[in-house]
C-alpha cells in the first residue's frame, strides 16, 4: 500500500508508525523556523548591540533549543520526562525573556493614546 512508505521506524516507542511522518515534518518545519528567526535575531543583535535585541535573541535560540530537545526525543536520546520538563522551562525562559525585552523597552510614561 502506498501508506506503507510513510511509515518510519523510531528508536522512541512512544512515536505511533502512522503518525511518524506527521511529527518529522512538525519537528523539520519547526527547526527550519526557529533557526531562521534565531539567525536574524543575532544578526539584529550584532548591528544594534542593545540589551533588548539581545533579550529577544536569547528567547528565540530558548525556542530554537526547544526543537532540538524535540528530535532528541524522537530519536530516543531524551526522555520524555526529560522533554517535558525542559521544554516547559525552555518556554517560559523565552516568554520571561519577551516581557522583560518589552518592560525594558518602555518609556515609563503612560499616555491617555496608550490606553485606548
Amino acid at each position: 500500500m502506498v501508506l506503507d512508505i510513510l511509515v518510519v521506524d523510531f528508536p522512541a516507542d512512544w512515536v505511533a508508525p502512522e503518525f511518524a511522518p506527521l511529527l518529522v515534518a512538525g519537528l523539520i518545519l519547526a527547526g527550519l523556523g526557529t533557526l531562521s528567526l534565531f539567525a536574524l535575531s543575532v544578526v539584529a543583535y550584532t548591528k544594534r548591540l542593545q540589551r533588548r535585541y539581545l533579550l529577544i535573541c536569547l528567547a528565540l535560540g530558548a525556542l530554537a533549543t526547544r526543537t532540538v530537545v524535540g528530535w532528541g526525543t524522537v530519536f530516543g536520546v531524551v526522555p520524555m520526562t526529560v522533554h517535558h520538563v525542559v521544554a516547559h522551562l525552555l518556554d517560559f525562559l523565552a516568554a520571561m525573556l519577551v516581557l522583560y525585552a518589552v518592560y525594558r523597552s518602555g518609556t515609563g510614561s503612560v499616555s491617555r493614546e496608550d490606553i485606548v
